[in-house]
Protein backbone atom coordinates (compact mmCIF):
# COMPACT_ATOMS: atom_id res chain seq x y z
CA UNK A 1 0.00 0.00 0.00
CA UNK A 2 1.06 3.38 -0.36
CA UNK A 3 2.32 5.84 1.99
CA UNK A 4 0.16 8.38 0.77
CA UNK A 5 -2.69 9.34 -1.50
CA UNK A 6 -2.11 12.60 -3.26
CA UNK A 7 -3.40 11.87 -6.55
CA UNK A 8 -5.53 9.70 -8.53
CA UNK A 9 -2.17 8.87 -10.81
CA UNK A 10 -0.66 7.32 -7.21
CA UNK A 11 -3.23 4.23 -7.46
CA UNK A 12 -2.59 0.82 -9.82
CA UNK A 13 -5.45 -0.61 -10.65
CA UNK A 14 -4.74 -3.57 -7.86
CA UNK A 15 -4.35 -1.18 -4.98
CA UNK A 16 -7.60 0.78 -6.21
CA UNK A 17 -9.32 -2.03 -6.24
CA UNK A 18 -7.87 -2.89 -2.78
CA UNK A 19 -9.20 0.61 -1.28
CA UNK A 20 -12.59 -0.46 -3.35
CA UNK A 21 -13.12 -4.11 -1.71
CA UNK A 22 -11.93 -3.08 1.88
CA UNK A 23 -14.50 -0.20 1.71
CA UNK A 24 -16.89 -3.14 0.94
CA UNK A 25 -15.85 -4.54 4.29
CA UNK A 26 -15.97 -1.22 5.97
CA UNK A 27 -19.94 -0.69 4.76
CA UNK A 28 -20.59 -3.37 7.27
CA UNK A 29 -20.23 -1.55 10.39
CA UNK A 30 -22.60 1.59 9.65
CA UNK A 31 -25.54 -1.24 9.60
CA UNK A 32 -24.36 -2.36 13.13
CA UNK A 33 -25.53 -0.99 16.25
CA UNK A 34 -22.47 -0.06 17.65
CA UNK A 35 -20.40 1.51 14.53
CA UNK A 36 -16.65 1.33 15.58
CA UNK A 37 -13.83 -0.80 15.29
CA UNK A 38 -10.57 -0.30 17.18
CA UNK A 39 -8.60 -0.37 14.05
CA UNK A 40 -6.76 2.74 14.42
CA UNK A 41 -6.93 3.19 18.08
CA UNK A 42 -4.19 4.92 19.79
CA UNK A 43 -3.41 6.92 16.00
CA UNK A 44 -3.74 10.54 15.65
CA UNK A 45 -5.21 12.07 12.53
CA UNK A 46 -5.43 15.66 11.29
CA UNK A 47 -8.10 17.17 9.42
CA UNK A 48 -6.07 20.15 8.35
CA UNK A 49 -8.82 22.28 6.06
CA UNK A 50 -7.77 25.94 4.84
CA UNK A 51 -11.02 26.17 2.65
CA UNK A 52 -14.75 26.03 4.12
CA UNK A 53 -15.91 22.24 3.47
CA UNK A 54 -19.39 19.85 5.04
CA UNK A 55 -18.88 16.76 3.11
CA UNK A 56 -15.54 15.82 3.10
CA UNK A 57 -14.46 17.40 6.59
CA UNK A 58 -17.05 15.59 8.44
CA UNK A 59 -16.74 12.29 6.42
CA UNK A 60 -12.88 12.10 6.96
CA UNK A 61 -14.09 12.68 10.71
CA UNK A 62 -16.22 10.13 10.88
CA UNK A 63 -14.38 7.98 8.98
CA UNK A 64 -11.45 8.40 11.70
CA UNK A 65 -13.62 8.14 14.60
CA UNK A 66 -15.53 4.76 13.49
CA UNK A 67 -11.79 3.55 13.45
CA UNK A 68 -11.30 4.97 16.87
CA UNK A 69 -8.82 7.50 16.26
CA UNK A 70 -7.94 10.42 17.64
CA UNK A 71 -9.55 12.77 15.53
CA UNK A 72 -7.66 16.92 15.71
CA UNK A 73 -10.10 19.30 13.15
CA UNK A 74 -8.02 22.28 12.48
CA UNK A 75 -9.53 25.44 10.31
CA UNK A 76 -7.19 27.76 8.83
CA UNK A 77 -9.95 30.31 10.57
CA UNK A 78 -9.38 31.18 13.84
CA UNK A 79 -5.70 29.82 14.05
CA UNK A 80 -2.32 31.18 13.69
CA UNK A 81 -2.85 31.02 9.89
CA UNK A 82 -4.42 34.36 10.51
CA UNK A 83 -1.44 35.81 11.91
CA UNK A 84 1.12 34.40 8.90
CA UNK A 85 1.94 31.18 10.18
CA UNK A 86 3.37 29.23 7.13
CA UNK A 87 2.15 25.90 5.85
CA UNK A 88 5.30 24.25 6.63
CA UNK A 89 5.17 25.89 10.32
CA UNK A 90 2.01 24.28 10.51
CA UNK A 91 2.72 20.91 9.30
CA UNK A 92 6.27 21.28 11.67
CA UNK A 93 3.92 21.55 14.92
CA UNK A 94 1.68 19.08 13.84
CA UNK A 95 4.48 16.90 13.32
CA UNK A 96 5.71 17.93 16.72
CA UNK A 97 2.23 16.78 18.45
CA UNK A 98 2.51 13.28 16.90
CA UNK A 99 0.32 13.57 14.12
CA UNK A 100 0.03 9.81 12.49
CA UNK A 101 -2.12 11.12 9.62
CA UNK A 102 -2.64 14.52 8.12
CA UNK A 103 -5.62 15.14 5.77
CA UNK A 104 -5.42 18.46 4.06
CA UNK A 105 -7.67 20.66 2.11
CA UNK A 106 -5.32 23.68 0.88
CA UNK A 107 -6.65 26.58 -1.86
CA UNK A 108 -3.04 25.90 -3.46
CA UNK A 109 -2.49 23.14 -6.08
CA UNK A 110 0.02 21.09 -5.12
CA UNK A 111 0.10 22.17 -1.56
CA UNK A 112 -0.46 18.19 -0.03
CA UNK A 113 2.96 17.26 -2.04
CA UNK A 114 4.56 20.16 -0.35
CA UNK A 115 3.44 18.98 3.27
CA UNK A 116 4.11 15.62 2.41
CA UNK A 117 8.09 16.17 2.27
CA UNK A 118 7.56 18.00 5.84
CA UNK A 119 5.31 15.24 7.99
CA UNK A 120 6.81 11.86 8.86
CA UNK A 121 3.02 10.44 9.14
CA UNK A 122 0.62 10.14 6.20
CA UNK A 123 -0.75 12.61 4.01
CA UNK A 124 -4.22 12.50 2.34
CA UNK A 125 -5.51 15.43 -0.38
CA UNK A 126 -8.55 15.98 0.24
CA UNK A 127 -8.53 18.57 -2.36
CA UNK A 128 -5.88 21.21 -3.53
CA UNK A 129 -7.11 23.84 -5.30
CA UNK A 130 -7.92 23.27 -8.98
CA UNK A 131 -5.90 20.13 -9.17
CA UNK A 132 -7.29 16.37 -7.73
CA UNK A 133 -9.23 15.15 -5.02
CA UNK A 134 -8.23 11.34 -5.27
CA UNK A 135 -11.34 10.32 -2.16
CA UNK A 136 -13.77 11.62 -3.90
CA UNK A 137 -12.85 10.05 -7.34
CA UNK A 138 -12.98 6.48 -5.22
CA UNK A 139 -15.68 7.22 -3.45
CA UNK A 140 -17.62 7.93 -7.12
CA UNK A 141 -16.30 4.32 -8.36
CA UNK A 142 -17.12 2.57 -5.67
CA UNK A 143 -20.76 3.85 -6.31
CA UNK A 144 -20.58 3.11 -9.41
CA UNK A 145 -19.30 -0.59 -9.11
CA UNK A 146 -22.16 -0.83 -6.28
CA UNK A 147 -24.89 0.40 -8.81
CA UNK A 148 -23.89 -1.45 -11.99
CA UNK A 149 -21.74 -3.90 -11.05
CA UNK A 150 -18.21 -3.32 -12.40
CA UNK A 151 -16.34 -0.51 -13.46
CA UNK A 152 -14.20 -2.02 -16.35
CA UNK A 153 -16.34 -1.23 -20.12
CA UNK A 154 -18.51 1.23 -17.96
CA UNK A 155 -18.48 5.10 -20.31
CA UNK A 156 -18.70 7.63 -18.01
CA UNK A 157 -19.66 11.25 -18.84
CA UNK A 158 -18.14 14.36 -17.22
CA UNK A 159 -20.53 17.19 -17.78
CA UNK A 160 -19.75 21.01 -16.89
CA UNK A 161 -16.88 23.02 -15.01
CA UNK A 162 -14.18 20.40 -16.12
CA UNK A 163 -11.24 23.14 -16.49
CA UNK A 164 -11.79 24.20 -12.53
CA UNK A 165 -12.77 20.74 -11.04
CA UNK A 166 -10.21 18.56 -8.87
CA UNK A 167 -13.09 15.82 -8.56
CA UNK A 168 -12.93 15.52 -12.73
CA UNK A 169 -9.28 15.11 -12.91
CA UNK A 170 -9.06 12.72 -10.01
CA UNK A 171 -11.90 10.84 -11.74
CA UNK A 172 -10.32 10.98 -15.44
CA UNK A 173 -6.88 9.58 -13.58
CA UNK A 174 -8.55 6.56 -11.28
CA UNK A 175 -11.69 5.60 -13.74
CA UNK A 176 -9.53 5.17 -17.04
CA UNK A 177 -6.87 2.95 -14.47
CA UNK A 178 -10.44 0.58 -14.05
CA UNK A 179 -10.71 0.60 -17.40
CA UNK A 180 -13.72 2.47 -18.04
CA UNK A 181 -14.04 5.29 -20.97
CA UNK A 182 -14.68 8.85 -19.80
CA UNK A 183 -16.27 11.52 -21.82
CA UNK A 184 -15.63 15.45 -21.15
CA UNK A 185 -18.78 17.23 -21.83
CA UNK A 186 -18.80 21.03 -21.62
CA UNK A 187 -18.69 24.53 -23.17
CA UNK A 188 -15.08 24.41 -24.93
CA UNK A 189 -14.08 27.05 -22.14
CA UNK A 190 -14.37 24.84 -19.58
CA UNK A 191 -12.80 22.12 -21.07
CA UNK A 192 -8.88 21.96 -19.92
CA UNK A 193 -6.74 21.89 -23.17
CA UNK A 194 -4.29 19.40 -21.33
CA UNK A 195 -6.65 16.60 -21.50
CA UNK A 196 -4.98 14.01 -24.17
CA UNK A 197 -5.05 9.89 -24.42
CA UNK A 198 -1.64 9.89 -23.75
CA UNK A 199 -2.63 11.19 -20.22
CA UNK A 200 -5.66 9.18 -19.67
CA UNK A 201 -5.86 6.36 -22.35
CA UNK A 202 -9.62 6.02 -23.09
CA UNK A 203 -10.27 9.41 -22.75
CA UNK A 204 -12.53 12.15 -24.55
CA UNK A 205 -14.04 15.78 -25.64
CA UNK A 206 -17.45 16.49 -26.75
CA UNK A 207 -19.30 19.85 -27.00
CA UNK A 208 -22.51 18.67 -27.29
CA UNK A 209 -24.49 16.53 -23.83
CA UNK A 210 -26.97 15.47 -26.18
CA UNK A 211 -25.39 13.65 -28.59
CA UNK A 212 -23.40 11.69 -25.42
CA UNK A 213 -26.27 11.27 -23.29
CA UNK A 214 -27.68 7.93 -25.28
CA UNK A 215 -24.36 6.26 -25.14
CA UNK A 216 -23.08 6.53 -21.12
CA UNK A 217 -23.80 4.27 -18.39
CA UNK A 218 -22.86 7.00 -15.79
CA UNK A 219 -23.53 10.91 -16.34
CA UNK A 220 -21.69 12.95 -13.61
CA UNK A 221 -22.83 16.48 -13.45
CA UNK A 222 -20.59 19.24 -11.97
CA UNK A 223 -20.87 22.28 -10.13
CA UNK A 224 -20.22 25.40 -12.23
CA UNK A 225 -17.24 26.80 -9.35
CA UNK A 226 -17.98 30.69 -9.87
CA UNK A 227 -15.07 31.12 -6.94
CA UNK A 228 -12.80 30.57 -8.97
CA UNK A 229 -13.64 32.30 -12.06
CA UNK A 230 -12.03 35.75 -12.82
CA UNK A 231 -13.83 35.72 -16.27
CA UNK A 232 -16.87 35.04 -18.34
CA UNK A 233 -16.65 31.52 -19.43
CA UNK A 234 -20.35 31.91 -20.67
CA UNK A 235 -23.18 33.99 -22.04
CA UNK A 236 -25.46 33.50 -18.65
CA UNK A 237 -26.68 30.96 -16.19
CA UNK A 238 -29.79 30.42 -18.04
CA UNK A 239 -27.63 30.12 -21.31
CA UNK A 240 -25.86 27.28 -19.81
CA UNK A 241 -28.14 25.21 -18.28
CA UNK A 242 -30.04 25.39 -21.58
CA UNK A 243 -27.04 23.24 -23.05
CA UNK A 244 -25.58 21.63 -20.53
CA UNK A 245 -28.25 21.29 -17.56
CA UNK A 246 -29.27 17.79 -17.22
CA UNK A 247 -33.63 17.79 -16.62
CA UNK A 248 -36.00 15.48 -17.35
CA UNK A 249 -36.59 15.57 -20.79
CA UNK A 250 -32.55 14.81 -20.90
CA UNK A 251 -32.71 12.07 -17.97
CA UNK A 252 -34.89 10.73 -20.44
CA UNK A 253 -32.58 10.39 -23.28
CA UNK A 254 -29.96 7.89 -20.74
CA UNK A 255 -30.35 4.03 -20.99
CA UNK A 256 -32.56 2.49 -18.78
CA UNK A 257 -29.68 1.11 -16.59
CA UNK A 258 -27.81 4.44 -16.27
CA UNK A 259 -27.38 6.95 -13.04
CA UNK A 260 -26.93 10.32 -11.91
CA UNK A 261 -24.53 11.53 -10.07
CA UNK A 262 -23.09 14.64 -8.47
CA UNK A 263 -19.79 15.34 -5.98
CA UNK A 264 -22.01 18.53 -4.43
CA UNK A 265 -22.39 20.73 -3.42
CA UNK A 266 -25.39 21.28 -6.36
CA UNK A 267 -26.39 24.34 -7.85
CA UNK A 268 -29.88 22.83 -8.36
CA UNK A 269 -31.79 24.98 -11.11
CA UNK A 270 -28.58 25.51 -12.91
CA UNK A 271 -26.22 21.79 -13.64
CA UNK A 272 -29.46 19.97 -12.26
CA UNK A 273 -32.60 20.31 -12.17
CA UNK A 274 -34.56 18.98 -8.77
CA UNK A 275 -36.23 16.67 -10.98
CA UNK A 276 -33.59 15.00 -11.72
CA UNK A 277 -31.63 15.26 -8.38
CA UNK A 278 -34.32 13.76 -6.39
CA UNK A 279 -34.90 10.77 -8.66
CA UNK A 280 -34.19 7.17 -8.20
CA UNK A 281 -31.82 7.35 -10.81
CA UNK A 282 -29.48 9.58 -8.26
CA UNK A 283 -26.87 8.48 -6.19
CA UNK A 284 -26.02 11.99 -4.47
CA UNK A 285 -27.17 11.04 -1.69
CA UNK A 286 -25.67 7.23 -1.68
CA UNK A 287 -22.26 9.28 -2.84
CA UNK A 288 -22.57 10.79 0.83
CA UNK A 289 -22.59 7.64 2.79
CA UNK A 290 -20.02 5.89 0.51
CA UNK A 291 -17.71 8.10 1.33
CA UNK A 292 -17.32 7.71 4.93
CA UNK A 293 -16.40 3.72 4.22
CA UNK A 294 -14.46 4.73 1.57
CA UNK A 295 -12.51 7.03 3.94
CA UNK A 296 -12.40 4.55 6.35
CA UNK A 297 -10.82 2.20 3.93
CA UNK A 298 -8.28 4.60 3.06
CA UNK A 299 -6.99 5.13 6.44
CA UNK A 300 -7.12 2.06 7.29
CA UNK A 301 -4.77 0.70 4.58
CA UNK A 302 -2.54 3.73 5.22
CA UNK A 303 -2.27 3.09 8.80
CA UNK A 304 -3.75 0.19 10.37
CA UNK A 305 -3.04 -2.16 6.96
CA UNK A 306 0.82 -1.33 7.16
CA UNK A 307 3.04 -2.42 9.37
CA UNK A 308 5.00 1.07 10.19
Amino acid sequence: MIRHLLSGADLDAATATQILDTAAEMATVAGREVKKLPALRGRTVVNLFYEDSTRTRISFEAAAKRLSADVINFSAKGSSVAKGESLKDTALTLQAMGADAVVVRHPASGAPHRLANWVAGSVVNAGDGTHEHPTQALLDAYTMRSRLGRLAGLHVAIVGDVLHSRVARSNVLLLSTLGAKVTLVGPPTLIPVDISPALAPGTDVSYDLDAVLPNVDVVMMLRVQRERMNDSYFPSAREYARRYGLDGPRMGRLPEHAIVMHPGPMNRGMEITPEVADSPRSTIVEQVANGVSVRMAVLYLLLGGNNR
